[in-house]
């Protein structure tokens, strides 16, 4: 089950992206909706004012020199098709109603104060079933100075409200798809900016005591990663060089110790003795082989193996063949059952020929004396040493190839290097090594190799078998 990661960068950068578009949705929203209304407001405001100063145009003076109010026919007719809604009212300087429509709202004017030339607002909650709203300004008409009142209910402005309802509406389901756009858009941006940044930790997950030449590249980086990853690098180069060093130690002290060690076995091979020499011939036989493991160590560690097309029944064969009379001296024997067809792989044949060999010392050293060690090669680019012995428990599965691993209470001569060298050497290949029970009881060692494009692997049922007798 996939589950996003709260500590990754990507998702810091997304919930800190997502949240910055919501506040700033939300605000945008906000503004324009405030707007939108405040815009309703001042073209309403703008329309009274409109009207107000229409009736101060249509304002003359009669015959008696008295004011009086005549209206265009279409302004009339206008008043006259909504009175309820539109209303209006004119007072002259000293206050008398000169024309008013309804009569209603003339009387309600004609005790209010003296308007001025700046309008004043109200509003009027009591003069009909709507509330209405409208402005008072002092204007000059040609009777002289007029006190125009003006006035609609809601209800007039009916469309206008309806626009606003449909723009907050829009603005509603709108703004959230926008915003998921825009983040999705952000996300990506996100992604594409640390392509490098992923890539430069697959890059270093993939270094290793056998890859430390690896470097990670600082062009196409964001530069607050750049100072990181040439710090890395910086380390990587005292690493590589750490590494350098305790090999060339190994593989000097491992040839310091060979020639004073051939000494010393070659004079002990002249004495005589009681079961002490014995005893010491066999510590300085454990020696010379860590010696030579160290060696094989640090060849493998220092020198990158060459790789040729290679036949696993030919090696394994020669193998066996050479190292039969060294298992039957030790009172066990070694059996050989080859693929009926060659088995091609890309490898290198003597390191191959070193993995065999020290699977094989390993199994006769663990197999009862007068037991049986098999090695077979298998069609599918296999090779299994099994061995009669205690086996190998589950729990020391893992460990048995780690450098100078032994188990609890184990008393054998080897150094826990033998199968820490094998495994390196099948990591080299691109292979695998894994360990099993064999089904008569023991172990199985099971190397696996990558097979060429030459090989052509068929059944091994009718085998040829080698013995070692």
């Amino acid at each position: 089950m996939s589950f996003v990661d709260l500590r990754s960068l990507q998702v810091r950068l997304a919930v800190r992206l997502a949240v910055l578009y919501v506040v700033a949705t939300a605000v945008a929203v906000g503004a324009f909706i405030y707007q939108a209304y405040d815009t309703a407001g001042s073209l309403n405001d703008r329309e009274l004012g409109l009207r107000a100063e229409d009736l101060a145009r249509a304002i003359v003076v009669d015959s008696s020199a008295r004011p009086r109010l005549e209206l265009p026919s279409k302004l009339a007719a206008a008043y006259a098709a909504a009175p309820e809604d539109d209303m209006f009212a004119i007072r002259d300087a000293s206050g008398r109603l000169v024309a008013a429509s309804p009569t209603e709202f003339g009387e309600r004017v004609a005790n209010w104060p003296a308007a001025k030339s700046e309008p004043s607002y109200f509003r009027l909650t009591d003069l009909s079933s709507e509330d209405v709203q409208g402005l008072s300004v002092a204007l000059a008409t040609a009777a002289g100075p007029m006190w125009i009142s003006v006035a609609r209910t809601d209800g007039s402005n009916a469309l206008i409200h309806s626009l606003l309802r449909e723009f907050v509406s829009d603005v509603v389901w709108v703004s959230p798809l926008f915003m998921l756009a825009t983040l999705a858009i952000g996300i990506f941006a996100i992604r594409n900016g640390l392509k490098p940044v992923r890539e430069i930790s697959r890059m270093a997950g993939s270094i290793g005591p056998n890859a430390t030449s690896v470097r990670l590249p600082e062009h196409n980086l964001p530069t607050e990663i750049v100072p990181l990853v040439a710090s890395i690098n910086r380390a990587l180069d005292r690493l590589e060089q750490g590494f350098a060093v305790q090999r060339e130690f190994t593989a000097n002290a491992a040839h310091e110790l060979r020639t004073p060690l051939a000494i010393i076995t070659s004079a002990l091979e002249t004495l005589r003795g009681n079961g002490e020499l014995d005893k010491l011939r066999a510590d300085v036989a454990r020696m010379n082989r860590l010696v030579e493991q160290l060696l094989r160590v640090a060849r493998l560690d220092a020198v990158g193996l060459e790789f040729d097309p290679v036949d696993l029944n030919t090696i394994a064969s020669s193998v066996v063949e050479a190292m039969a009379p060294w298992a039957i001296a030790q009172q066990r024997k070694l059996a050989f059952i080859a693929g009926e067809q060659a088995v091609h792989v890309n490898g290198n044949a003597n390191a191959i020929e070193d993995a065999l060999r020290n699977l094989i010392e390993n199994a006769v050293a663990h197999a009862p004396a007068g037991t049986e060690v098999t090695v077979t090669v298998d069609r599918a680019g296999r090779i299994e040493v099994a061995d009669r012995g205690r086996g190998v428990p589950k729990k020391d599965r893992e460990n048995i190839f780690k450098r100078f691993w032994r188990g609890a209470g184990e008393k054998k001569e080897g150094a826990g290097l033998g199968l820490a060298i094998v495994a390196e050497i099948i990591r080299a290949h691109g292979g695998a090594i894994s360990v099993a029970e064999n089904p008569g009881g023991g172990a199985r060692f099971i190397l696996s190799f990558p097979l060429s494009a030459t090989a052509e692997p068929k059944s091994t049922a009718n085998a040829p078998r080698k013995d070692g007798t």
